[in-house]
């Protein structure tokens, strides 16, 4: 079923003044241009479900916004910082707004347990986004962000490690909407993460536009 409800603009104009803006003080892997990505492929995903668009939208606009007490337990405060809110009572039902919180525990990538809900699904898949040149370029930027002591192989091998433990063959990721985009780009980047030589030439294209934007370590190896 083809879903082509507006959102509501008061909803909106609160979660764009009131919300968004958060993501500024995120690294930038998980940064404004990131929140708003995920809201848009979310949206394009639910195009395809009867789900409420506004609770799709607005499920993007929270999942993250736990990462302000830190990454380990951010999908956890996200869902909590969603459901104090007391303004999207103005909108919502309670029984919406803990499916809603649900949906933003469920999207980690890490997550062992399927979302509880088609709304977690969307949200989950979303955040996904695999692109492998996108992927490689946020991990350098979350490395650079969290990681400052190390050089430039340093960085590499945590980046390396990350891309095998999370999207190689048996890493933890799942995708939870098949068939999809994503789960052909997943085999491109796990072609290219078995291919050490390109895996490297791609992480020094990321790292070397990192350091010229000021964001991660340089210098003649990479280091501060």
């Amino acid at each position: 079923m083809k879903n082509a409800q507006p959102l509501n603009p008061e909803l909106t104009s609160y979660i764009e003044q009131r919300i968004l803006p958060r993501y500024r003080e995120f690294d930038r892997a998980h940064d404004l241009d990131h929140a708003r990505a995920v809201i848009d492929r979310s949206l394009t995903l639910a195009a395809d479900y009867d789900v409420n668009p506004d609770m799709v939208y607005a499920i993007a606009a929270y999942h993250d916004t736990g990462l302000v007490n830190g990454r380990e337990n951010h999908h956890l405060d996200a869902g909590r910082i969603l459901a104090a809110d007391r303004e999207l009572r103005r909108w919502f039902s309670e029984e919406q707004i803990r499916t809603m919180r649900e949906a933003v525990e469920d999207h980690r990538a890490s997550s062992k347990h399927a979302p509880r809900s088609v709304y977690g699904r969307i949200v989950a898949e979303a955040d996904r986004m695999i692109d492998p040149a996108t992927i490689i370029r946020r991990t350098v930027q979350y490395g650079a962000a969290h990681y400052p002591e190390l050089d430039r192989e340093g960085h590499y091998a945590r980046c390396l490690g990350h891309l095998r433990a999370k999207y190689a063959e048996g890493g933890y990721l799942r995708l939870w909407i098949e068939p999809s985009e994503n789960a052909r780009r997943l085999e491109e980047l796990r072609r290219i993460i078995r291919d050490e030589e390109l895996l490297r030439s791609l992480f020094d294209e990321a790292f070397d536009a990192e350091c010229r934007a000021g964001s991660a370590p340089h210098g003649p190896n990479g280091r501060i």
